[in-house]
């Protein structure tokens, strides 16, 4: 009798089927991801007239570069993009250093209340930054901060994750390295800084790129301790000088928020080989 079943699969062909059917769902995911940043760099070639007849449309009918000479221009956006670079460097460095150093006591060191201190850390993990935004803008403003650098900076210069994330990395850095340096004769300091610090690579890059990303995009915080011109970030400004007089300027809108986010892509991109190395490597213990 013949038998007209067709052959059940192989393994090795259901799971090149399972394969091309995740790259296609990670294409399709990609293109929803990067398909309104397209829209947003085409759109910032278009004029404030075309931007309202044809909201939806992907190509510019007339492209024009005037939105983008406006801030280069009259809006002056190097002094914005001078202090968000000044706010988000010292920011990141401050990170790297003190979130190293909790983390590395956290990890390594026993003191007394070292269990409470890190229970605050995951406390301060969960409770939303908007609780804390009252009592923080009162400490600044008894400390006669307000409207300085210091106040876009200092609040910021450690954060619970950046702990929390150096911790976890360290935890996993053998005891036996430590002891060794300390009988060489290596002190608390040397040991942290000439071996911890050098096996802490992809964390930091992680670090850096997290702490970068949240200063550089940060708006609410800046807007309230930034009282002057002189002192606004870029997202302020972009906030501030894309509202005309009876409506907002779309275009001026997205030329700006392209010139925010270049600078944090280029970053990532530098650093991305790090940061997924640095996710990979830290887990949970």
């Amino acid at each position: 009798m013949r038998n007209d079943t067709p052959p059940r699969p192989t393994a090795a062909a259901a799971s090149r089927r399972f394969r091309a059917l995740t790259y296609l769902v990670l294409a399709l995911a990609l293109a929803a991801t990067l398909l309104p940043f397209v829209w947003m760099l085409l759109s910032s070639f278009k004029t404030q007239g075309e931007l309202l007849r044809d909201p939806g449309g992907w190509l510019p009918r007339s492209p024009t570069v005037s939105n983008y000479t406006a801030w280069l221009g009259e809006l002056n956006i190097g002094r914005y993009f001078l202090n968000s670079l000044l706010v988000a460097v010292v920011t990141v460095l401050g990170n790297l250093v003190f979130c190293s150093m909790v983390g590395y006591a956290l990890a390594k060191l026993d003191f007394a209340g070292k269990r409470l201190l890190f229970a605050m850390v995951m406390i301060m993990l969960m409770v939303p930054g908007v609780v804390t935004f009252v009592p923080l803008f009162v400490m600044v403003a008894k400390l006669q901060l307000v409207d300085t650098y210091p106040a876009l900076i200092l609040p910021y210069l450690a954060t619970p994750l950046g702990v929390f994330l150096m911790r976890q990395f360290m935890l996993g850095i053998p005891d036996s390295l430590l002891e060794a340096a300390r009988i060489d004769g290596a002190g608390q300091v040397r040991t942290f800084a000439r071996i911890v610090l050098p096996l802490c690579g992809p964390p930091l890059a992680t670090l850096t790129i997290l702490t970068a990303l949240s200063s550089w995009n940060n708006f609410l915080w800046p807007l309230v301790a930034a009282q002057s011109e002189d002192k606004y970030t870029l997202p302020v400004a972009l906030a501030l000088y894309s509202q005309g007089q009876n409506a907002t300027d779309y275009g001026l809108l997205l030329a700006g928020a392209v010139l925010v986010i270049a600078p944090v892509v280029a970053l990532f991109m530098f650093l991305q080989r790090f940061f997924v190395q640095g996710v990979a490597t830290v887990g949970i213990r």
